[in-house]
């Protein structure tokens, strides 16, 4: 049966998390590592999922969406395989699935570890 996406993400490569983000994470909040979008950033957090999506031509015009790790009742990984160059995240939440497709630059299996991290 296909699932339903509340949101799709594409994660490309690990980056140096941008300083919009640290500039608006709490007092007793801080950054574990950050990823690359296709026009902004993805950054998990020792509390949330904050991702950035540039919108318009612009990209001025900013989605930010904060995922709270409580929020996560499941997910599932899936590595790429030799035709399909993407490896799959799906994290079931409250609002519906999100998928992520982790680009080759990003390990599946080190995803799958900050995963455990972050929300067990």
């Amino acid at each position: 049966m296909p699932l339903e996406h509340f949101a799709d993400w594409i994660f490309d490569e690990e980056i140096e998390t941008p300083q919009e983000i640290l500039d608006n994470l709490r007092d007793d909040e801080s950054a574990i590592k950050s990823y690359k979008t296709i026009r902004d950033s993805a950054t998990f957090t020792t509390k949330r999922l904050i991702v950035i999506d540039s919108q318009g031509l612009t990209g001025k015009k900013k989605e930010i969406y904060s995922l709270p790790y409580k929020s996560i009742h499941m997910w599932s990984t899936e590595n790429a395989g030799t035709i399909d160059l993407t490896s799959e995240v799906h994290l079931w939440t409250k609002v519906g699935v999100i998928k992520i497709n982790l680009e080759r630059n990003v390990d599946v299996r080190e995803f799958d570890q900050l995963l455990q991290e972050v929300c067990l």
